[in-house]
């Protein structure tokens, strides 16, 4: 049967769409988003005229979701809802084999690429031009980052200039920007000279008893407000009159017990198993390891360099050896892709600082490619040329939340408690707690020993938690994940 997008009057069409949306209200498709799949199925019967849904494959798909014209200005969650709608009709409305063997969840979890205000992308491109402060004023759905910029742009562009100066972290960087420009909004954006501790004492009362922050809350802003002062203003706050502290909580990280961290990826597959393999295996924070690129995996001495971690500093973690097979399959699908990129014109990574500069060839390069890239090309802010930045780390997230609650676990589960399992368990295994503070990547030991409640004990040459367990059937990818080209 060849399916029509508009209706007509054949019963077999008639009859194929009835059973389409019974299959949308077997999945739990909201009733108001039905038309909307229909729609999504419509265009990809559009986009094929010739060839007969039951005789598509993997191939049509994947070149279906890969091309960058046809999504190029899609927002995400809609390119999510056509993944959706492809799904359903292919795996519970055909019922095709291959459906059920491909890797949707790549495409729905890991195809996003980090957004224009996504401290990566921020790095990597020049900034923006400044908007016009009436047309910042006019803009209802403006951040306040974004007044911020179009208000007070001197002020603005001296604090960017003194962070990057300062080599901080494209996160601090994001964070002082928005707390400094939070507290200069609650202040009506007056002349920052005008400004004394005392309107700094009141911001800081106004978050801890108005919007009842945490005390880690607080202290970043106190952080920010210090750094605009001294660093930018180069004026000395002196001692800031008494304000109000937010309540103090310590908090143990929440931890999992082997058994449980063996359910948490035995509910997991393709890709998110692998990252969750590696969170798990090596210690890595969710976005050193989002941001790995492929030179810094080493097979052979069987390590990972974490380039640029928190403070800046770089890092050797372990590969564990349960990731070493599926990484490896992993990474030959995302070579295809990058050849695939390089024939159309694309390949290019954005590299860190005046790299691309002082090497102008090497983003085109196997080595600096992303690990771990998006599924599509995304145009990069200002130059609009297509790049494939790194997966977002929102759909890891996702995937261990759905895992979580599908192996049955009570416990808060995210990608960092992953981070807090490697620790644990190295502690539980008598490993030495200043080779697990090196391997977290901690500078101060105190920071190391809240995941202590074990002796410490004479440090040796580490065995990954990872290759203690046994790693369910099925950890390599399938084959349509990263030709399914993702994540």
């Amino acid at each position: 049967m060849t399916v029509s997008t508009g209706g007509g009057s054949d019963p077999s069409i008639y009859r194929f769409w009835i059973s389409y949306l019974r299959a949308l209200a077997a999945e739990g498709v909201p009733l108001g988003a039905r038309p909307w799949y229909r729609r999504r199925v419509e265009e990809y019967i559009a986009a094929h005229p010739e060839l007969r849904l039951a005789r598509h494959g993997p191939d049509q798909v994947t070149a279906y979701l890969a091309d960058p014209a046809r999504w190029r200005h899609l927002p995400d969650w809609r390119f999510t809802q056509v993944v959706d709608a492809l799904r359903i009709l292919f795996c519970r409305r055909l019922g095709l084999a291959w459906a059920r063997e491909f890797d949707w969840s790549a495409w729905r979890d890991f195809s996003a690429a980090p957004g224009a205000e996504h401290p990566t992308r921020l790095r990597a491109e020049s900034p923006p031009p400044l908007p016009d402060v009436a047309e910042a004023d006019a803009a209802a759905d403006e951040g306040v980052a974004n007044r911020f910029r179009g208000r007070l742009p001197a002020l603005h562009q001296g604090c960017v200039a003194v962070i990057r100066r300062r080599g901080l972290a494209a996160r601090t960087e994001s964070t002082y920007l928005h707390w400094i420009a939070r507290f200069l909004a609650f202040h009506g954006w007056p002349d920052p000279e005008a400004l004394d501790g005392g309107q700094v004492a009141a911001y800081l009362d106004h978050l801890a008893l108005r919007r009842r922050v945490a005390v880690a809350t607080q202290k970043l802003a106190l952080n920010a407000l210090a750094f605009l002062y001294r660093d930018v203003l180069d004026r000395d706050l002196g001692q800031l009159p008494d304000f109000s502290r937010a309540s103090s909580r310590r908090r143990l990280p929440v931890v999992l017990s082997r058994d449980e961290v063996q359910r948490l990826l035995g509910a997991l597959d393709g890709q998110a198993r692998l990252l969750a393999t590696l969170l798990y295996g090596s210690g890595m924070r969710l976005m050193e390891c989002m941001r790995l690129r492929v030179q810094d995996i080493d097979f052979d001495y069987r390590h990972i360099t974490v380039r640029h971690g928190k403070g800046g500093k770089d890092r050797v973690v372990p590969l564990p050896a349960a990731a070493v097979a599926p990484l490896q399959a992993h990474l030959a699908r995302v070579r295809a892709l990058h050849r695939d990129d390089l024939a159309a014109g694309h390949g290019e990574a954005a590299l860190p600082d005046a790299l691309a500069r002082k090497y102008p060839s090497a983003g085109r390069t196997w080595g600096w490619q992303y690990a771990f890239p998006s599924a599509r090309l995304s145009p990069e802010r200002g130059s609009g040329i297509l790049r494939r930045f790194h997966a977002h780390e929102s759909g890891l997230q996702r995937a261990i939340q759905r895992a979580a609650r599908a192996a049955g676990l009570t416990k808060r589960v995210g990608p960092h408690t992953l981070r807090h399992c490697f620790a644990t368990h190295l502690l539980e295994q008598n490993h030495d707690i200043r080779t697990v503070q090196a391997l977290l990547g901690h500078a101060d030991v105190t920071t190391t020993m809240i995941y202590t409640h074990v002796l410490n004990r004479g440090g040796h040459g580490i065995v990954s938690p990872a290759d203690l367990i046994d790693l369910p059937a099925g950890d390599v990818p399938g084959e349509g994940e990263l030709s399914a080209a993702d994540e």
